[in-house]
């Protein structure tokens, strides 16, 4: 069982009033604690079997070790809080440490341990909780304390007076804490982020939006404050071995941090890299990545999932003439049949290969046989699957489409320019009308669109 800590400052209201709304709400036991002062959480507590509550007089910011107050050792300490700032009705969540100067808590170059999993419960949490005219988000780091004695982060309702005094806002952020009781601070995807604006999009989505949580964010204010990065290494280290994260995502350019980074023991990856990647297994896409291609380079997964995988070229002129017909039904046909596949075009058009399961069975040099047989693609093969699917994209433009060993045979009965010329009809908006199916008149004979019609006949090899 997960125990979480809760800390109130008696020198923020909004803290007083986010923990009023907490002893409402849950069945405490009030206790007491002599051991230490009540200025330093000590005196009247509040214990439930998996949740502990203690005042301090203090500041959040200048506490020094507060999870030494709780004699649960806890997992996880949240401290309710006010959010200072222009941005109207705000519920956010953050982690604490400075990378740079100290000067609002904490040491310089240093970083509290943080607890990606719980921000983003955190986050469910205010979203599913907040009044109306509240927004949700998450910051970047920033202020003290930096030694807290286990992970932490701040939950806050901000941003002014009115907002601190608002019951329904107290409600929802003391909700949102009770809610983080038995979730553990880590989850097995975290990432630590760098750059961007002090209010982390970037990073807020990804935490919404993929199965990744992101542990430590240092926005552009500060790494600015922080320096040179080579010159901090030291915290730089520190922010993933606090985030229990070996992945960094960076918001912005930073070329110089990009190089420093790149010595130091961890990956860095893009924002399409986290989202293609997503729950599937690290080994499974290194082994992706090592045989079809990068993800940087439009490599992209579909729904298989498999523990092994073989690399197959897709047929590229069967590919390329369905894509012409209908590109989106095309790009859910690979999808659903492979585990990966590469694509062009910055990632809009299915490429010419792709990984599949590798104990698939693989009919696809075994083509004969009609299209669309209702055998299903654990019986042909992947490959087959989707030589049979694209065959049936083609039969919305094709008068026939079989399959026959080696290749998909398309018929088709079109508009010949050729025998049009023949027929003395001039290039221009007669040819339109007879591609249209009009017939036209030319120095007063009428040419009908079945003159002009040729059978053609394509071979898409597979």
């Amino acid at each position: 069982m997960t125990t979480l800590a809760i800390v109130e400052s008696r020198a923020d209201r909004a803290s007083e009033h986010i923990c009023d709304r907490l002893r409402e709400r849950a069945d405490w036991q009030v206790r007491e604690d002599d051991s230490r002062p009540d200025a330093a959480g000590g005196g009247t507590y509040y214990r439930l079997a998996d949740a502990v509550l203690r005042s301090f007089d203090d500041l959040h910011i200048e506490l020094e070790a507060p999870a030494e107050a709780f004699d649960c050792d806890p997992d996880l300490l949240v401290f309710a809080s006010r959010h200072s700032g222009d941005t109207g009705p705000l519920l956010t969540g953050h982690f604490t440490g400075n990378f740079g100067p100290a000067e609002f808590g904490g040491e310089p170059d240093a970083l509290a341990d943080a607890a990606p999993n719980a921000l983003a419960r955190l986050l469910e949490a205010f979203d599913e909780y907040a009044p109306e005219e509240y927004e949700v988000g998450m910051e970047g780091t920033h202020h003290g304390p930096t030694d807290v004695g286990c992970p932490s982060l701040f939950a806050e309702l901000g941003s002014d007076d009115e907002q601190w005094d608002d019951p329904a806002g107290a409600e929802a952020v003391a909700r949102a804490i009770l809610a983080l009781r038995d979730v553990d601070p880590h989850r097995s995807r975290q990432v630590v982020g760098f750059g961007g604006n002090h209010y982390a999009p970037r990073f807020e989505r990804i935490v919404r939006e993929t199965d990744w949580a992101v542990g430590h964010v240092a926005p552009d204010w500060a790494l600015e404050a922080m320096g040179h990065p080579t010159a901090h290494r030291d915290v730089l280290e520190r922010a993933f071995d606090a985030s229990d994260a070996e992945i960094a995502l960076l918001d912005g350019e930073w070329p110089v941090l990009e190089e420093t980074l790149a010595d130091l023991d961890c990956r860095l990856v893009g924002e399409t890299w986290l989202r293609e990647v997503d729950d599937r297994p690290i080994e499974l896409v290194d082994r992706i990545e090592a045989d079809l291609g990068p993800i940087a380079d439009g490599v992209r997964f579909g729904d298989c999932r498999a523990d092994e995988i073989r690399v197959v070229d897709l047929p590229a002129d069967l590919v390329e003439t369905a894509q012409g017909i209908d590109p989106d039904r095309v790009r859910t046909i690979v999808e659903n049949h492979t585990v990966a596949f590469t694509t062009d075009n910055g990632g809009t058009r299915v490429g010419s290969r792709a990984a599949i399961p590798a104990s698939a069975g693989d009919a696809a040099d075994d083509c004969d046989g009609a299209v669309g047989d209702e055998r299903d693609a654990d019986t042909l093969g992947p490959r087959r699957a989707i030589v049979d699917d694209l065959a049936a994209v083609l039969e919305t433009k094709f008068d026939a489409v079989r399959l026959e060993a080696g290749a998909v045979v398309a018929e088709e009965t079109a508009f010949d320019p050729k025998l049009a010329r023949e027929a003395g009809v001039p290039e221009g908006p007669k040819f339109g009308a007879l591609a249209d199916g009009e017939p036209v008149t030319v120095d007063g004979e009428t040419v009908s669109p079945e003159r002009v019609l040729t059978e053609r006949t394509r071979r898409f090899p597979i």
